[in-house]
């Protein structure tokens, strides 16, 4: 999707591939490896948009705090849907207020 934007505090769900012995109870398209010892599946995490960098990534903060960068153009990324925004509301990550100045 050339032309793709996001903006600051737009909540984004993205799939991420993962690979283990024992899938949680969030995996979909569970798929068992060859010998059966391991299977790969995808979550979907929901993230929130810290902004745009000018090489055209996204900026987002995970429910943990932590900072990723995707590609814009990456398809496992994409705006929630407004049920999903209602639905799964308090697993997405809230945007950060301004930090307050300290004074010495």
């Amino acid at each position: 999707m050339p032309g793709r934007h996001f903006h600051r505090g737009e909540l984004v769900i993205y799939r991420a591939a993962k690979c283990s012995s024992h899938p949680g109870p969030r995996a979909q398209l569970v798929d068992p490896a060859p010998q059966g010892e391991l299977y790969s599946y995808e979550v979907e995490k929901f993230w929130i948009v810290l902004g745009e960098q000018p090489d055209g990534t996204v900026e987002l903060m995970t429910r943990t705090g932590k900072i990723r960068h995707v590609s814009a153009e990456d398809t496992r990324l994409r705006p929630a849907r407004w049920w999903e925004r209602w639905w799964f509301r308090r697993r997405f990550p809230h945007l950060p207020g301004p930090r307050p100045e300290v004074t010495a």
